[in-house]
């Protein structure tokens, strides 16, 4: 089971103003990463890469998009792919991007025996 750290991102409200609604992210984390500090600095660091795409690209609301991420013990991106697709090619491309330009994360919390997390990055359009 996954655990949430589900906020809206209203940083996203940069790049062209969505005419339907307006993006979201939300991140989850695997259950035994507790860290909610670390969860947070992740989840930062996705948001600021973030880049609207062009108007085209743009997934009816609902739509959404995610993004299954590995990332090691000193904060290196392991993999990341798009194991759901929001059904606009331009969309997902973004999700990817963003979560690919935020590595390198933090190292994991020294607490953390895994050598490794598992992040999924989900990016919709909200009304």
């Amino acid at each position: 089971m996954k655990r949430a750290l589900a906020i809206l991102l209203v940083a996203f409200t940069t790049g062209p103003v969505l005419a339907a609604g307006r993006p979201s992210l939300n991140a989850y984390f695997q259950s035994n990463l507790t860290d909610t500090a670390y969860q947070k600095k992740t989840f930062d660091k996705v948001a600021k890469a973030w880049k609207t795409p062009a108007a085209a690209d743009l997934p009816a609301i609902g739509k959404k998009t995610v993004v299954q991420a590995v990332i090691a013990k000193d904060g290196k991106l392991v993999s990341a792919v798009v194991s759901l697709s929001s059904g606009r090619k331009g969309w997902d491309t973004a999700v990817l991007k963003a979560v690919t330009s935020a590595s390198p994360f933090d190292p994991l919390p020294a607490g953390f025996q895994p050598r490794s997390v598992e992040v999924h990055f989900h990016v919709s359009v909200v009304p």
